[in-house]
């Protein structure tokens, strides 16, 4: 517990000043963050970061997470989205030329984490250019959603929610995950509005987005339990991975564009 508390100290106190200042430092940290968890993700399966799939694979998360990065090199009448399928294209390369150690699965496998990281944090870096209401209101879901589970489960817990990916999530830290959630959300939309749309209706998108945080974290817990691995990653003593600490966020995000908001 001593660790992970020290780890939290430690990351907020790098993450906070980097969220409040913005501009090209939000930028730079998605990237950087989407890079590592795309190298978790090979480290999970048990195949090298320094190779030329890798290389691939990190070119194409990068250019989803910010665009610009590839633009300048790009021809006129190429959208991003095409080089993005360039790159997917040459992972189906990979198949041929490295059939010994990369196959179709693995191609399969590291486009939908390019797509599933790319797009996570490249909504991250939205969110936070929409205004540091929005980016807060998304992680305040997350955290609030998180501690109310948390302590709810831990106190009252007694029917499991998904014993075979996350054996210790119960129905009644989750309901009151989104119970605290939506209550602190609530009282943050009411002092600082996110969004036009009425209070109710950010009641009940807050319902949503909370649900939602819970099943990007149950995704990442079935990920883990698929490969055998207790944490994504060891970048963050005690916490886990990068993986571990923004799964929710990855699902959040995106619907929060989807809904209108970022």
């Amino acid at each position: 517990m001593k660790q992970r508390i020290i780890t939290a100290v430690v990351a907020l106190a790098i993450f906070i000043p980097i969220i409040l200042m913005g501009g090209w430092l939000v930028e730079l940290a998605a990237v950087a963050l989407a890079l590592v968890a795309m190298a978790e993700v090979f480290i999970m399966k048990k195949q090298i970061i320094i190779s030329v799939e890798a290389l691939i694979a990190f070119v194409g998360v990068a250019a989803l997470v910010l665009p610009s990065l590839i633009t300048g090199w790009l021809p006129a009448n190429v959208s991003p989205n095409f080089a993005f399928y360039i790159l997917v294209l040459l992972l189906l390369l990979c198949t041929v030329f490295f059939n010994k150690s990369f196959n179709f699965d693995d191609a399969g496998v590291y486009t939908l984490a390019m797509l599933y990281i790319g797009f996570g944090f490249h909504y991250f870096v939205m969110a936070r250019h929409d205004g540091l209401v929005v980016l807060f209101y998304a992680l305040l879901i997350v955290w609030c959603t998180d501690t109310g589970a948390y302590f709810i489960g831990k106190y009252m817990g007694k029917h499991k929610l998904a014993p075979h990916v996350s054996p210790n999530k119960t129905w009644e830290g989750s309901v009151g995950g989104v119970l605290v959630a939506t209550i602190v959300c609530t009282v943050y939309v009411m002092f600082f509005p996110v969004s036009h749309a009425s209070l109710m209706t950010m009641i009940l998108l807050t319902v949503i987005l909370s649900i939602a945080g819970q099943l990007g974290d149950l995704v990442e817990s079935a990920l883990k339990r698929y490969y055998g691995v207790k944490d994504s990653g060891k970048i963050l003593p005690g916490h886990g991975g990068i993986l571990d600490r923004f799964d929710s966020l990855l699902f959040v995000l995106p619907l929060l564009h989807l809904l209108g908001i970022v």
